[in-house]
């Protein structure tokens, strides 16, 4: 994995164009994003390729520009990993590692060969630093995103712990 700035091949207008789809960044303008695109690094993974694995350290935020990853936990009883989700484009994955410093929660792998943008920590803080009015609407972007999926986690465990009847 190479990770490079964002190459010329996409332009900053098309990177702000694809920022722009992502619902974290959603309440950010057009020069906002153009200030975010400055903090990213692009890379690609080949398939199969583990972006991460459960347990590493957290330090930075991808962005699905093309391909697909597969988010994996291993099964407590059966030692197995299962796909507990898919990472389409223009969708993200590792969003709390720059909220908090605690290891990964899930192994993420290639489903196919995949671009990604990734935003690391140290770039997010600074953000928040020079440019709080950038960094707070990311936080609420990544607060909403957190929230949405602790709702369909807790409807998928009710729905799981509903008695056969």
């Amino acid at each position: 994995m190479v990770k490079d700035k964002v190459p010329a091949s996409l332009s900053k207008d098309s990177l702000v164009d694809f920022l722009m789809d992502i619902p974290i960044f959603a309440d950010l303008d057009g020069a906002q994003l153009k200030i975010l695109a400055d903090h990213m690094t692009f890379f690609e993974i080949k398939t199969g390729e583990i972006l991460f694995r459960e347990g590493d350290p957290g330090d930075y935020v991808c962005f699905v520009v093309e391909g697909g990853l597969d988010v994996l936990k291993e099964g407590s009883e059966t030692g197995k990993q299962v796909v507990i989700a898919t990472v389409a484009p223009k969708r993200s994955i590792g969003e709390m590692s720059v909220i908090d410093r605690t290891a990964r929660s899930a192994t993420v792998k290639a489903r196919v060969g995949t671009s990604l943008l990734s935003l690391p920590k140290k770039s997010f803080d600074d953000l928040l630093d020079s440019h709080p009015r950038i960094g707070i609407p990311i936080l609420k972007g990544i607060a909403r995103l957190l929230s949405m999926n602790m709702r369909k986690t807790s409807s998928r465990l009710a729905d799981y712990m509903l008695p056969d009847c």
